[in-house]
């Protein structure tokens, strides 16, 4: 029968929630009780009335209202907010501050109560709201903008709970903030940005205060060598040495979209280290790590988590940006925006996502024609069209390849990126000694760049120098475990365990390839060739049934001709192998 008397209609929805509620009960159960119901009869229902809204429901801390107009809900929200303010003469610690969210969507009306989807990012809303703040969706902007004489400003999209799709985002700004940002804040700058604030020194010993300074200042230069990164001065971040922080403010003041900040704690010959870094735009975690050591060598101890923070943050931070382009229209894309949408995926790494990427960076480089990282990933992308046989001959794609890379160090000759680009090429086609060498200046350039560790490692494979190739191998691995590229270190790794008769590393670091990148064809070779010399020809065959559905006219022929192999007698063991799996002449 309920189900009967439930209707639907399109309706804005506020919701409204006091700050510290919990807190503010604790101190003063009696006084709170009272001021929220003088606010509610005095403030709340008066301004409610008028502008034709009704109160759903009342919970506790918390307020449902309904309005049949957007802006009806918004004009309400933000009086109510002023007049909340103007009433609060309590001291600081015991005001009524109230965070509202505002969503406009088809409600279940039942019983005088609301649900449905429209209702819940309404809360959702609410609860990512700061204190004194309103949030509302982008449907609700839609519906007010042009309409309302209020700055409106774009936090992104979020995820919220119990929601399919995600949900843009605006805060409507205070007129105390837009004054403030007027002198203060500082904009954005076109490419991703961070500050590395002074690490906490939580061991109660002012002696190691020279330590936690010392890992700040490290983070700061180590960061610096990552090219596309804008990283502010270690001067400008050291002023909030000491001071509360609110990210928030710390991102609009120095106009960063990322902070990475820490803590260390020494205890006897022990350090435990805390990280994390926060989009600051939202004050929301991105990546978070605690690093125990035991100290022998300060110095040593302190270069091994530098290094290791900032070899994870890099690609941490790619990862945010390109999950931030997803909220954007195509059509407000710039630049950097297409490039991080065709990154994005080279990583899928199938011929329709290939494709996708190679437009994508076109249209970047279109837009900026100095874009020196657009111009190397072009040059992989064409890499491996041509590697994977996605083009027939494959020669026009390698040659389109290696103009794109070597155009891309022309514009940035210093770029480890760029240089690492050009390594992989030169490694895929015959020059992997040539690869060693440009891969060895990307790491002198930026020691913390796990690419180029990885470009080291498939070069002196290769090349035969299975044991350095491997080196160089796991420490890309251990720099950058997050790495979406990882099924070119993993493919070449398995290549060398291969060669070197441990079979089992073989098996398992291909699949961690394939796992990645299923049609990735070194790593089936791999597994096609191990499984043979194992004697378990149903597992060989298999893999080499699949490197064929992937490339139907591969032959012993074709992997006798690959360049990349500059030892011979890398290749005919490969050759052997693929011939006892099965692999056509």
């Amino acid at each position: 029968m309920a189900e009967e008397r439930a209707q639907r209609r399109l309706a804005a929805v506020l919701a409204a929630d006091v700050v510290g509620y919990s807190r503010l009960m604790e101190q003063d159960e009696a006084g709170t009780l009272a001021t929220l119901k003088e606010r509610r009869k005095g403030i709340l229902k008066p301004l409610v009335g008028e502008h034709h809204g009704r109160i759903v429901k009342v919970m506790g801390d918390g307020v449902l209202v309904e309005f049949a107009s957007a802006v009806n809900a918004v004009a309400c929200a933000v009086e109510l907010q002023k007049r909340m303010a103007s009433a609060n003469d309590r001291p600081e610690e015991r005001r009524i501050v109230l965070r509202m969210g505002i969503n406009v969507g088809d409600l279940i009306v039942e019983g005088g109560d609301l649900y449905g989807d429209g209702v819940n990012i309404a809360a959702r809303l609410q609860a990512m709201a700061e204190p004194g703040e309103i949030y509302v969706s982008q449907i609700v902007l839609d519906h007010v903008k042009n309409r309302v004489e209020l700055k409106f400003e774009n936090l992104g999209e979020r995820t919220v709970r119990n929601i399919a799709e995600p949900v843009r985002v605006y805060r409507i700004a205070r007129a105390d903030r837009v004054a403030k940002s007027a002198t203060h804040e500082l904009p954005l700058p076109t490419k991703p940005s961070i500050a590395v604030l002074p690490f906490q020194n939580l061991s109660g010993d002012p002696e190691q205060e020279y330590f936690a300074d010392g890992i700040s200042e490290d983070l700061t230069t180590a960061l610096s060598r990552f090219e596309w990164l804008f990283v502010i001065a270690r001067n400008s971040a050291f002023t909030y040495k000491g001071k509360a922080v609110d990210v928030r403010r710390v991102g609009r003041e120095l106009g960063v979209r990322y902070v990475l900040e820490g803590s260390v704690r020494r205890s006897g010959n022990r350090v435990r280290i805390n990280a994390q870094l926060i989009g600051a735009e939202a004050d929301h975690h991105v990546w978070a790590q605690r690093y125990d050591r035991e100290i022998r060598d300060l110095f040593e101890l302190q270069d091994d988590i530098v290094a290791s923070i900032a070899a994870t943050v890099g690609p941490e931070i790619t990862l945010a940006e390109i999950a931030r382009t997803r909220g954007k229209r195509p059509d407000d894309f710039d630049a950097w925006d297409h490039y991080l949408r065709a990154l994005s995926a080279y990583h899928r790494m199938t011929k329709e996502d290939m494709d996708t990427a190679i437009a994508d960076l076109e249209k970047a480089i279109q837009i900026d024609s100095q874009f020196a990282n657009a111009h190397a990933l072009l040059g992989l992308c064409h890499a491996h069209v041509g590697m994977r046989g996605w083009v027939r001959p494959s020669r026009p794609a390698f040659e389109r390849a290696r103009q794109w890379v070597e155009q891309a160090v022309r514009l940035a000759p210093t770029h480890p990126e760029t240089l690492q680009s050009l390594a992989f090429v030169l490694a895929i086609t015959g020059q992997a000694k040539d690869a060693i060498r440009v891969a060895r200046t990307a790491i002198d350039l930026n020691p913390n760049f796990a690419e180029a560790y990885v470009a080291l490692g498939h070069g002196l494979i290769f090349c035969g120098d299975l044991e350095g190739g491997l080196a160089a191998c796991r420490t890309a691995e251990r720099g950058s475990p997050r790495d979406s590229r990882g099924t070119w270190l993993y493919s070449s790794m398995g290549h060398a365990y291969f060669f070197l008769g441990d079979y089992e590393r073989a098996i398992e670091t291909s699949k961690k390839s394939l796992h990645q990148d299923p049609s990735g064809f070194g790593a089936l070779v791999v597994l096609a060739c191990t499984y043979a010399q194992l004697g378990r020809r149903d597992e060989a065959q298999h893999y080499v049934d699949e490197l064929l559905r992937h490339i139907p006219r591969y032959s012993l022929r074709a992997l006798r001709k690959n360049p990349m192999f500059v030892a011979p007698d890398l290749i005919e063991k490969l050759v052997d192998s693929m011939r006892l799996a099965g692999l056509p002449e």
